[in-house]
């Protein structure tokens, strides 16, 4: 079975692009291929800075010959006086066939006529011919581009093109305004090591013939090299190397041909604070640190080269000289910061813009301010404990005017902490600074401290209040002031701490605040309300794997009293939402489904409110015609101070265990010997009787709505 190979030859492309690339083709070139009845026996997908290429393996000659039945008109729009209507005709034609072949069907929306189509399958080269340009062209990216004078867009320019069927070439053409790019057998190999051309005699050959050409074309084989001569070095000095996956992945699709360089500078800039030096070499410099054994950073470095090995000790030399000079920069500007109270840099914060209608950086410190005083009041905090919170709040963000956070954005909140030590700052205010910005991203690490807890929440309540308020809301992957990100921060946070905040409090007081200070904008409460709602909903399904119906259960839908309750209490609907998949886990919650779910939907068509949960007020015992209505009765006289104790100590497992006991007298309700008809046709008995259920549904409902639960 034949192979093809698609070599896609550019200038150095972006690192982070090779990565997207081969995401892509994976899918794309498998499902493009099944689409076209094509299953290969292997697809395989490469990329170096300098290439993108696939090898398909194990191809047919041809698509296989099919017979499809396909779907025509109505028979009412087929014939008309029992003889066949344009329509008919034409659907005739367009799959070429005749009248004489259709037949009848039923479906679900009547008879329609159908037909038999027999297709012979096409050559696969020519379907290739046809997906090559889709595959390149299809290809999604920032910052894409055009060169000479066509209209062809691409992250670099497109300098060859290899399509071979095997060993012979499979005629492709790419035309961007006056240059015409013809597909043949020969690419580039390695920039410095292998200058000159490179001939792919066939397909499987293609990997081999790069390798001798010192180009590695898989990504998994660079990415092992490196960090295995990585361990390598670090082990010649006694240390071990900081081998960061992300920065793993970068340096492996900046080079063709990896070589570990080991490099060194001098020990005194090791005075400088630890992450700073780091910071230095891995987001600027894209080196490896290495430490030793507890912990402490060495004066070297592993920087990975994609030049001539043997010129290893001259690059070394080069990288030494650029950190050398960075890390003296560092050092001028810490020695400069340090010489200054944090406190002084707060005035330049008004000369920070925050946003252009919501203030500078300094209106954003104040509103925080404000905010961690509201927190503090609901935590019930000492009076030492609210200091430290105000002080961490105003000092927040003083290092974003610093010399080094002017220079090294990324050391924001971590020098902040330094530099608060350093004036005399309690422990606890410095480490509230730094944590008051994590989580960072989607797996960072939560703030362990009350005051980073805290001024956390604050920082980014105020951002999506301040931001939604002026009506720019997320929309489908736009996001640009991260508010989802700010959100889900916010809900774990308060889980991660345990926090017992009133969010829904919280978010009516900043948005009083926005609104007394934007006079023509609208309260954005209600949609704010609704986006932390949904943020609720995915964390709980995405993070703690708590079933979608569960979910829906303790969210409610379009449940105002669910809604309001979540954002009361956002330890409670995750308790809840916990629990309901421990005791679907372990089989109890399938004991009480039936019957409480039944009694839900009943409960609908009567009046009681759902909130009620007092037996004497709305039933009268007077009305019963059945034992086992009366049972019922004295079940729920035992199952509602029950429910009411489950709700205010969130004891939840007293609750299942009321209605795991009440669960017999509820079924022989129903369907016992002694059962009743609900809906009686006396009104006041089959009130009574929906009363009941009611109030079972409503002793149900401190712990979800187990209407919205799927068997």
């Amino acid at each position: 079975m034949p192979n093809f190979l698609l070599e896609i030859g550019t200038e150095e492309l972006p690192a982070d692009f090779i990565d997207s690339a081969i995401n892509q083709w994976q899918y794309k070139i498998k499902q493009n291929l099944a689409d076209e009845f094509l299953y290969p026996r292997e697809i395989t997908i490469y990329g170096t800075p300098r290439r993108l290429a696939v090898l398909i393996e194990g191809l047919e000659e041809k698509q296989p010959d099919r017979e499809e039945e396909i779907k025509g008109p109505p028979i009412s729009s087929a014939f008309k006086d029992g003889k066949p209507t344009p329509a008919a005709e034409g659907f005739a034609r367009k799959q070429g066939g005749k009248v004489e072949d259709f037949h009848i069907k039923q479906t679900d929306k009547g008879e329609f006529i159908f037909i038999q189509k027999k297709t012979v399958g096409d050559a696969t080269t020519s379907i290739l011919q046809k997906l090559i340009p889709q595959w390149i062209m299809g290809l999604e990216g920032r910052r894409f581009m055009r060169w000479s004078d066509g209209d062809l867009r691409f992250p670099r320019p497109i300098r060859s093109l290899i399509t071979l069927w095997d060993n012979e070439i499979l005629p492709f053409e790419l035309v961007s305004g006056s240059t015409t790019l013809k597909s043949d057998r020969y690419t580039s190999g390695h920039r410095i090591l292998h200058p000159a051309n490179v001939k792919i005699s066939s397909a499987n050959n293609y990997v081999a013939s790069l390798e001798k050409a010192s180009v590695l074309v898989e990504v998994k084989n660079r990415s092992q090299k490196i960090e295995g001569e990585i361990k390598i070095l670090a082990d010649t000095v006694g240390g071990k190397a900081d081998i960061y996956p992300d920065l793993l992945a970068e340096v492996t699709n900046l080079v063709e041909y990896p070589t570990a360089v080991l490099g060194k500078f001098e020990p005194e800039f090791l005075e400088l604070p630890s992450e700073v030096i780091a910071t230095v070499m891995v987001k600027h410099q894209r080196y490896f640190p290495i430490r030793d054994e507890k912990g402490d950073l060495m004066p070297y470095f592993i920087t990975i080269s994609n030049g001539d090995p043997k010129k290893s000790d001259i690059i070394a030399t080069g990288n030494a000289k650029v950190i050398r000079a960075r890390l003296a920069d560092a050092q001028f500007f810490y020695q400069g910061d340090c010489d200054e109270h944090l406190e002084t840099y707060l005035p330049q914060l008004e000369n920070v813009t925050f946003q252009e209608d919501l203030g500078s950086i300094h209106d954003k410190v104040n509103r925080i301010i404000t905010i961690s005083q509201q927190i503090s009041d609901q935590l019930q905090l000492t009076e030492q404990q609210k200091n430290d919170i105000e002080s961490t709040a105003s000092l927040c963000k003083a290092d974003l005017v610093t010399q080094m956070v002017y220079e090294f954005p990324e050391l924001q909140g971590v020098m902040g902490e330094k530099y608060a030590l350093i004036s005399g700052e309690s422990p606890t205010v410095a480490r509230g600074i730094f944590e008051h910005y994590l989580p960072r991203n989607a797996g960072d690490i939560l703030p362990e401290t009350l005051n980073g807890q805290v001024v956390g929440i604050c920082d980014r309540l105020d951002t999506i209040v301040s931001i939604m308020g002026l009506g720019m809301m997320p929309t489908g992957s736009s996001d640009p002031f991260a508010l989802r990100r700010a959100a889900n921060g916010i809900i774990n946070i308060i889980w991660h701490g345990n926090l017992n905040l009133n969010l829904s409090q919280l978010l009516t007081q900043a948005c009083e605040e926005f609104t007394t200070a934007h006079r023509e904008k609208k309260s954005p409460l209600n949609v704010i309300k609704e986006f932390f709602l949904q943020r609720i909903n995915t964390l709980l399904q995405d993070e703690l794997n708590i079933d979608y119906d569960l979910v829906n259960a303790v969210l409610g839908d379009n449940d105002l009293e669910y809604n309001q309750r979540a954002l009361n209490n956002l330890l409670d609907v995750r308790k809840r939402a916990l629990f309901l998949q421990e005791i679907r886990n372990n089989n109890i919650l399938i004991q009480i489904y039936e019957t409480v779910n039944r009694s839900t939907k009943l409960a609908s068509k009567g009046s009681l409110k759902t909130e009620e949960l007092h037996l004497e007020k709305v039933i009268n015992p007077d009305l019963f015609e059945s034992i086992s209505e009366q049972e019922f009765y004295q079940g729920l006289s035992k199952l509602l101070p029950i429910s009411k104790q489950a709700k205010s100590e969130s004891n939840y497992q007293l609750l299942t265990d009321g209605l795991l006991e009440i669960n017999p007298k509820v079924s022989s309700f129903f369907d016992g010997e002694n059962s009743v008809l609900v809906m009686a046709d006396n009104e006041k008995i089959k009130t009574n009787r929906l009363n009941l259920l009611g109030l079972l549904r409503n002793c149900s409902r401190v712990l979800a709505d187990f209407g919205a639960i799927v068997k």
